[in-house]
């Protein structure tokens, strides 16, 4: 028995001299110095944004070409390319039937007369020359008045009617009589060739002929969005994608002309000419070129799709939050995404999920924040929300607070995330969005944009007709609570006209005991700041001299601003020691100071200033008093108020025998304010008054 045959089919040689012939084609087709290649492409470009008087409907504006119609239409040509049997050429034609759809209104024939000029002078590029770089220029030139999609899309439109050709006298003869004629006229060489073997010849040209049209389409995507953009300042996304057209628009053009030279070759000479192995090598190297310049493309291209449509719909909500309405409705589908069949709210008292109807005709409080908001927030939040729906006698139960939850998009949306998310969620009383996800992009930059949300929660208050009318309605809401409704700039005003500065105004609504104190006319004392060795020596001194003034005092540590646990471990000292009265919670604590930061804030907005506003200079003592990390003191009876530093304070106590005489004539804190008007004196003024 005869041994197997196990020679290869190509001895080793051969083979070695078509991976050299492949590698040397590969290099072939790419330019030596391609960045001075593109720079000669870029000095093509020559577009001249005449306005045609003819047709007006070929253009977009007046002047740009609409080259997506006409695309269209060509697209039909190469759909599929691929050669299938039987009938290889019936599936890619042009389907007049649906014509009118895709091209709506855009008459074709005119097109085809405006622009046959054009086109002809391309086709008679499609000779069959061997130096395709420089014929590539010599289409460029032809094509410079026109836009970059333009260009690739009219080359495109030459190449079409040769390959509609090569179409017709590519089916077999045995299934259309009408074609067997036209290779006669072509003087096309009779062959009854099975299309099996014929189809893998034109494989190569097949797919250069896919990866080139999915390139024209992202050029005309690219140069779409890049005419849109009229600003001068245009993304950064826009700037990287549009630099890539010129190199893209090059290696389109060249390799039309190389699948043009393959179908030529074909049409005009018979099969031979196209089974040359170096040609099949340098398609297939074309190939792999424009798949490079596709993927690079691609990359870009979903960005900028989505930064085009959150654009758009950034500019929609902001022409709708510009019109009136007789209801809210349009303006909350807007904001919260929102399908037919989808519930977008979750009822924070039933923790069912609502639409948004039950929000219909109601004053909105819209709660801004990311995942960060603080527990004290909507600990206070949930007391103020509870008040002004527990009073039936109130008009504030026709006010809703809606929580819009604005994340990060571009970081991962863990589960970490969500177990945040649902834990505030859980602990809200007012409606939430049922899922950060209903929040689209465009909103959170109109939330960011026109509502100033940065990184501190806000509350936008809009009236029952969408209109807003307050961008921070927090401020309010920390100083006088349910009080505050309906949280408009005339309200805010009016409240400010009835307030005088006070230990009321300072404490209101974060501890009744004190509101006692002040009824029953105590003397009190609210002191601050982190140095515990300085809380001790305080309180032992201002104890001593209200025990020897024989005055009651009642003492109270309201702490600093931040940090916490620095609060926390005073408190739990001063409580140890018995030094003086705290507030445990500290809730409490980072009210008092969030109140008074909320009248620095509310004041400004209301116009007014330090220079001749008691109140503000008063609110920017105390302030300077925390920030400055150092004890300090207010004291109070009634209207009398005394205040000062730790240090100021400190001397005024060890100096108590010096104005004790003062309390046969007046009341301790009137007596003490007196003495420490003369310590902050200049020490000149003292010693003149003392003479």
């Amino acid at each position: 028995m005869d041994k197997p045959n196990t020679k290869p089919f190509f001895s080793s040689s051969v083979v070695h001299h078509l991976k050299l012939l492949r590698n040397s084609m590969a290099q072939s087709i790419v330019p030596s110095d391609e960045n001075a290649i593109m720079e000669q492409v870029k000095a093509t470009h020559e577009p001249d944004g005449r306005k045609l008087a003819v047709k007006p409907l070929l253009y977009t504006d007046g002047r740009k070409l609409a080259v997506k119609p006409l695309l269209y239409i060509i697209q039909d040509i190469f759909q599929p390319s691929t050669p299938r049997a039987p009938g290889f050429g019936l599936g890619a034609q042009v389907q007049l039937d649906v014509l009118d759809d895709k091209a709506l209104q855009f008459n074709f024939l005119d097109m085809l007369d405006l622009l046959s000029s054009t086109i002809n002078n391309i086709s008679r590029k499609f000779s069959g020359g061997e130096d395709e770089h420089a014929t590539t220029f010599e289409i460029l030139n032809i094509l410079k008045s026109y836009d970059w999609d333009a260009k690739v899309v009219l080359a495109l439109a030459a190449f079409g009617f040769n390959y509609g050709e090569f179409l017709v006298v590519a089916q077999p003869y045995s299934t259309n009589p009408l074609v067997k004629s036209v290779p006669l006229i072509k003087q096309f060489p009779e062959t009854q060739e099975p299309v099996d073997t014929f189809t893998p010849k034109f494989e190569a040209v097949s797919n250069l002929i896919k990866s080139t049209l999915n390139v024209i389409k992202c050029i005309v995507e690219l140069t779409e969005f890049a005419s849109k953009n009229t600003s001068n300042e245009k993304p950064e996304t826009m700037v990287a994608a549009t630099s890539q057209i010129p190199d893209a628009v090059y290696w389109t053009i060249r390799s039309i002309l190389a699948c043009a030279s393959q179908i030529l070759g074909l049409t005009g000479m018979g099969y031979e000419k196209i089974s040359s192995t170096a040609e099949a090598l340098k398609l297939s190297s074309l190939v792999q070129k424009v798949s490079s310049i596709l993927n690079d493309l691609k990359m870009q291209l979903p960005q900028l799709i989505g930064e085009q449509r959150y654009a758009e719909a950034y500019r929609r909500l902001r022409r709708l939050m510009e019109r009136e309405y007789t209801d809210n409705m349009e303006i909350l589908r807007a904001l919260i995404y929102a399908k037919e069949d989808q519930l977008p709210l979750l009822d924070g008292a039933t923790k069912k999920r609502a639409g948004i109807e039950v929000l219909k005709r109601k004053n909105m409080l819209l709660l801004i924040s990311d995942l960060e908001v603080s527990y004290e927030e909507l600990s206070i939040l949930e007391q103020i929300y509870k008040e002004s729906h527990q009073d039936p006698t109130r008009t504030e139960s026709q006010y809703e607070m809606v929580w819009i939850p604005v994340v990060d998009r571009s970081t991962p949306w863990t589960q970490t995330k969500q177990k945040q998310f649902e834990s505030l969620q859980s602990v809200m009383p007012w409606y939430s969005v049922y899922h950060p996800s209903m929040i689209d992009p465009a909103v959170i930059m109109y939330i960011q944009e026109v509502w100033h949300f940065k990184k501190k929660p806000i509350v936008v208050v809009l009236d029952p007709r969408r209109k807003v009318v307050n961008h921070d309605a927090f401020p309010m809401l920390w100083i006088w609570g349910s009080l505050a409704f309906p949280c408009t700039s005339d309200q805010e005003a009016s409240l400010w006209e009835e307030e005088t500065w006070g230990l009321v105004l300072l404490v209101d609504g974060i501890d009744p005991v004190v509101l006692n104190w002040i009824s029953e006319g105590k003397n009190i004392c609210l002191y601050g700041g982190s140095d515990i060795e300085w809380i001790r020596k305080f309180t032992t001194a201002a104890l001593a001299v209200t025990r020897a003034a024989k005055i009651p005092l009642e003492i109270l540590y309201v702490g600093k601003s931040n940090p916490k646990e620095k609060n926390r471990r005073n408190i739990s000292i001063i409580t140890g020691e018995r030094l003086s009265h705290v507030w445990p919670d500290l809730t409490s604590v980072w009210f008092f100071w969030k109140r008074l930061e909320s009248m620095w804030s509310s004041k400004t907005k209301v116009g007014c200033r330090v220079e001749n506003d008691p109140i503000m200079q008063e609110i920017d003592t105390m302030l300077r008093f925390d920030r400055s990390g150092e004890g300090w003191a207010l004291f109070c009876k009634g209207t009398a108020i005394a205040r000062a530093d730790g240090e100021t304070i400190g001397q005024c106590l060890i100096d108590f025998d010096s104005w004790k005489a003062y309390l046969k004539d007046t009341d301790f804190v009137t007596a003490l304010n007196h003495h420490l008007n003369q310590l902050q004196k200049p020490t000149s003024m003292r010693q003149t008054e003392h003479v």
